[in-house]
């Protein structure tokens, strides 16, 4: 792009916009975000331009990443980032470049993937993204923040995001991560739904293993509020475990598909507004009494798992630092779900890493 269109310039002052306590100071944050011409990307900027993520009061500098064939399209949503006159956008700067996309870059979400083609088996889906989040990886090992805090979204997010964490050997394995905050949503309305209770009345329900069909979205230790602020168990509040074990599980783990088939278009509102909580939660902290599900490395993990895994846990986070929840009791029925997401996992792992003839 011409350096003219590239830095559309300052849209305030960010030495006037007070920080959020979380927001690390007045400096504005990079972000950026991959595959910014993108059905999720254009849910997710106007979000973060507004402050959903990290504060209504803290700045933010936005970096808008696409390939070259989606440059126009780029140009278009930052006429419209620019006409919103967002405050506490301090500049915004689209670009098909790496180093421009990720220099001093604070907060990557990585959201750009290639998509299952007609005919495209499996081991090439992850091929072709191998290559993508291997460029990505060496990308902000060389230009990003040390400590730079990352998001996968684009699909399959947890190898890919095992795949950029793989090429970015001098940044720290923990500063990769992937979503499945999605799917955490996505089973807390579900069981609110099924109670007739507000979502907000339902917490610790944690999603294990990968954003797939093998996911496991546990509500062992979910518990849901009454209205005199007394909590239950969810599994004795639901009291059905055939249901939990087969219409609840069913409905989280295809509910990408159902919504496809639905609207001819996979999810964005729903996967842009996970983005944000995931980072929101990440940044500044977890609401105490709760949990947010987190595709983290697996290497010591408390649980079994094996480790060189981007494996969705329970965490909680604090200062800017997530941490896998401990001691949690898990069942046998539990067990076997886990190692089966964990094998799945496994088997992508070696797929993306095997090299072609």
């Amino acid at each position: 792009m011409h350096r003219a269109s590239r830095l559309i310039g300052q849209l305030t002052n960010s030495s006037q916009v007070s920080p959020t306590p979380c927001g690390g100071g007045k400096r504005p944050t990079v972000v950026t975000i991959t595959g910014a011409a993108g059905n999720i990307a254009y849910s997710i900027i106007f979000m973060v331009a507004k402050g959903e993520m990290l504060g209504f009061d803290h700045p933010i500098e936005l970096r808008l990443l696409d390939l070259p064939q989606m440059e126009k399209n780029l140009q278009g949503v930052v006429m419209e980032v620019v006409d919103c006159a967002f405050p506490l956008v301090t500049k915004v700067i689209p670009t098909t470049d790496y180093k421009e996309a990720f220099q001093d870059c604070d907060i990557a979400l990585l959201i750009g993937a290639r998509p299952r083609g007609p005919g495209m088996q499996r081991a090439d889906l992850l091929t072709a993204n191998a290559a993508i989040f291997e460029g990505q990886g060496q990308a902000l090992d060389k230009y990003a923040n040390r400590n730079v805090k990352v998001l996968v979204v684009g699909n399959p997010a947890n190898t890919n995001a095992l795949i950029a964490m793989k090429n970015a050997p001098n940044l720290p394995k923990k500063n990769f991560t992937a979503m499945t905050r999605l799917d955490q949503n996505r089973a807390q309305a579900q069981i609110a739904q099924r109670l007739g209770a507000p979502v907000s009345q339902v917490t610790g329900i944690a999603v294990w293993g990968n954003h797939s069909k093998t996911q496991y979205p546990s509500v062992r230790h979910a518990k849901v509020q009454d209205g005199s602020g007394k909590s239950t168990p969810v599994r004795a509040a639901v009291n059905n475990d055939a249901w939990l074990q087969k219409e609840f599980l069913d409905t989280v783990q295809d509910r990408g598909a159902a919504i496809i088939a639905a609207r001819k278009s996979s999810s964005a509102a729903s996967a842009a507004k996970a983005a944000v909580d995931h980072v929101r939660e990440w940044v500044c902290g977890t609401p105490e009494g709760t949990v947010s599900s987190m595709a983290v490395i697996s290497d010591s993990n408390p649980y079994g798992v094996p480790g060189d895994l981007i494996y969705s846990f329970p965490c909680v986070c604090k200062n800017g630092e997530w941490r896998i929840v401990p001691g949690l009791e898990i069942d046998g029925y539990s067990k076997n779900l886990m190692e089966l997401t964990a094998k799945e996992l496994i088997e992508e792992r070696t797929m993306a890493l095997a090299k072609k003839a």
